[in-house]
C-alpha cells in the first residue's frame, strides 16, 4: 500500500474516523449500564493518542484540545477539565513518543494505559473531584480499567491496521 505522502494520510484519517465513529456506536449500544460504560474503552481518546503519537507536539495539543471540549460538550459537570487534560496528555504522547518510545506492542499497551490514566487523574483534579472515596475508587478501579480496555483496544487496532499506520514493531 504505497500511495504516497497524501494517501497515508487519507488511510490515517480513515482510522481516526472509524476509531470516533466506534466510540459514539460503542456508547450508544452500551446505553445506560454504567459499569460497561465506565470500563468500556475510550475510542476517542486512543484517536488522539494514535494521531499525538504521529505529528509535533502544537498539533497534538491543539488536537488534544478539540478533543478536550467535545468531551467536555458531551458531560458538561465541570467544563474546561477535560480540555485541559486532553491538551497536557496529547502534548506528553507527541513529546514522548519522539523522545524515547520503540515501536513495540507491550511499549504501544502502556504507552495508551498510562495516558488515559493521567487524564484522568487530570480530569478529577482539575474538575474539582479531589477528595473522598468516590475519587480513591475512580483512580484505583475505574481509571485502571478503562485504561486496559483501551490499552488493549489500541493495540488490536495498531495490529489490524498496521498497514495503514505504518507501525513497524520491533520483532
Amino acid at each position: 500500500m504505497n500511495g504516497g505522502r497524501k494517501g497515508r494520510r487519507y488511510r490515517e484519517v480513515a482510522v481516526l474516523g472509524i476509531l470516533v465513529a466506534s466510540h459514539f456506536a460503542l456508547l450508544g449500544w452500551l446505553g445506560d449500564q454504567p459499569v460497561a460504560v465506565r470500563a468500556a474503552p475510550d475510542l476517542m481518546f486512543l484517536a488522539l493518542m494514535v494521531y499525538a503519537i504521529r505529528t509535533s507536539p502544537g498539533r497534538a495539543s491543539v488536537a488534544g484540545f478539540i478533543v478536550g471540549l467535545v468531551s467536555d460538550a458531551l458531560t458538561p459537570v465541570a467544563f474546561g477539565s477535560a480540555a485541559l487534560a486532553h491538551t497536557v496528555v496529547a502534548y506528553l504522547a507527541a513529546w514522548g513518543k519522539a523522545v524515547f518510545f520503540a515501536e513495540n506492542e507491550l511499549v504501544s499497551a502502556g504507552f495508551f494505559f498510562g495516558g488515559v490514566w493521567i487524564r484522568d487523574v487530570l480530569v478529577l483534579l482539575a474538575g474539582g473531584y479531589a477528595g473522598g472515596s468516590v475519587l480513591a475508587w475512580q483512580l484505583a478501579v475505574w481509571s485502571p480499567l478503562r485504561a486496559l480496555t483501551t490499552a488493549v483496544a489500541g493495540v488490536i487496532v495498531l495490529v489490524v491496521f498496521r498497514r495503514w499506520l505504518e507501525v513497524r514493531f520491533a520483532e
